[in-house]
């Protein structure tokens, strides 16, 4: 009955040991957002690029997929993260080791003649350390945590991989388009010049109007490198994304025009914890954290150790059958820290101290989550609205340039009033191309907000 309360007592102050701190619980969360969302809208799903309505967007997400490198580097952490877990799990199980040997010896004594000695021994040990404070088991949780950790950091890989795919395809097509736009006002500008040149030949103009709508033909035709040259390098980007070289890469859209705006339901705000990988991986990390604390107090606890051994001796070279010497042989250690200058204690500070960091960037990644989902909502519907405006921004500025250049060709304008309808004209189509890739942008932030369509595993 001592044994066994004994016994008892030990296992109970070993459970206390391992337990630890339990983990700080999420932050409160609101219970819903302060942007409301688009009538109509639906949770993203797992394929939630094809939302956009791209076929040519599909093809370059699942090139990525299958090619990025930044990708693959989070697959292979993964796999280091379930080498280091069996590694881990290995302290729970008794260690076994066989060795076998055989030697001659040759001795000549003073002189006289060989002396040979043969000997051959086979031992099979055991050692195993009796986990009573729950240290190894400790280490197991933590170790499985960040594997936990690693999977979902491989996710938010992904999810930042076809965003950021996304993204570049949709930068490549407003340029494109935005290019197209320059091209279409350079020919306008080079309309009127043609007719500031005939008024000039015709005495109804001065070539100062000429030297100024001149101007305006050649600040046109400035306006379409820098769209050239950021074309290209967004390409380029694109193609690393999709893990090729960007020599001879290009894609088959021009304009953004072709996408669609998909409506996004974002759902409730305590959905994020479940559907984030991000969190999940600060959640993961935040467990793993908690058990270090916990296999750092088992350290100051009196270690167990058990060994046994059984082993066969012979005289003779590679034979056991001639008469072998049996060995057997049990043990039983115990090893307790007494002085170690604070060394162990420390270490429980440093785990707790990393504990209650990870606590507060789980706090803080919980906020960012939220401040982004906010954020892209509002980013959507403002965006919706400008478009909209700006539509009919461009209508009118058409109309203006119109008026403006048959006045000025009847001599009831000077050149300075179509000068203005110009660039009024230019910069409102290049205004509504960078807005329609504005709310493309704020959509695909909410998708990536949102997690992607992802999902806790076993939820």
């Amino acid at each position: 009955m001592r044994r066994l309360v004994i016994v008892g007592s030990a296992m109970l102050l070993g459970a206390c040991a391992a337990t630890g701190n339990a983990p700080a619980p999420a932050p409160g969360m609101p219970q819903t957002y302060a942007e409301s969302a688009v009538a109509g809208a639906a949770l993203p799903a797992l394929d939630w690029w094809g939302a956009f309505g791209s076929q040519e967007l599909s093809s370059l997400v699942a090139a990525a997929l299958a090619s990025n490198p930044d990708l693959a580097i989070a697959a292979e952490r993964v796999r280091q993260a379930e080498a280091q877990a069996r590694i881990a799990g290995a302290t729970l199980f008794p260690v076994l080791n066989l060795g076998a040997g055989s030697s001659r010896r040759e001795t000549r004594p003073d002189g006289g003649s060989w002396q040979s000695g043969d000997a051959s021994n086979a031992t099979l040990s055991a050692s195993y350390e009796a986990d009573l404070w729950g240290k190894n088991a400790a280490a197991v949780r933590s170790a499985d945590a960040a594997l936990r950790a690693s999977r979902f950091d491989r996710e938010t890989v992904r999810l930042t991989l076809v965003a950021g795919v996304a993204d570049a395809y949709f930068q490549i097509l407003s340029l494109r388009g935005r290019l197209a736009t320059a091209r279409e006002n350079l020919g306008v500008a080079e309309r009127v010049f043609a007719v500031v040149d005939s008024r000039v030949r015709n005495g109804a103009a001065s070539k100062l109007d000429l030297a100024r709508q001149q101007a305006a033909v050649l600040t046109q035709k400035a306006a379409m490198p820098p769209l050239q040259l950021q074309e290209r390098q967004t390409l380029f980007a694109l193609a690393i994304l999709l893990g090729r070289a960007p020599e001879g890469f290009d894609t088959a859209a021009s304009a953004v025009t072709g996408l669609e705006v998909p409506r996004v339901a974002p759902g409730l705000p305590a959905q994020l914890l479940a559907r984030r990988p991000d969190l999940a991986s600060a959640e993961a990390q935040l467990a793993a954290a908690n058990a270090n604390v916990a296999a750092a107090r088992a350290a100051l606890l009196p270690g167990i150790g058990l060994t046994g051994s059984a082993g066969l001796a012979s005289d003779v070279l590679l034979n056991f059958m001639n008469g072998p010497t049996t060995t057997l042989a049990i043990g039983a250690s115990l090893l307790q820290p007494i002085f170690d200058g604070g060394r162990l204690r420390a270490q429980i500070d440093v785990a707790a101290a990393r504990e209650r960091e990870l606590v507060e960037n789980y706090r803080k990644a919980v906020f960012a989550a939220l401040a982004d989902v906010e954020s892209a909502l509002a980013a959507g519907g403002r965006t919706a609205e400008q478009e909209l405006l700006q539509h009919q921004v461009v209508e009118q500025a058409r109309l203006a340039l119109r008026l403006a250049e048959i006045r000025y060709r009847e001599g009831a304008d000077d050149l300075l009033t179509a000068l203005d309808a110009q660039r009024t004209l230019f910069q409102a189509e290049d205004q509504l191309a960078q807005l329609r890739l504005a709310r493309l942008q704020a959509s695909l932030g909410l998708f990536k907000a949102l997690g992607g369509g992802w999902t806790m595993p076993g939820i």
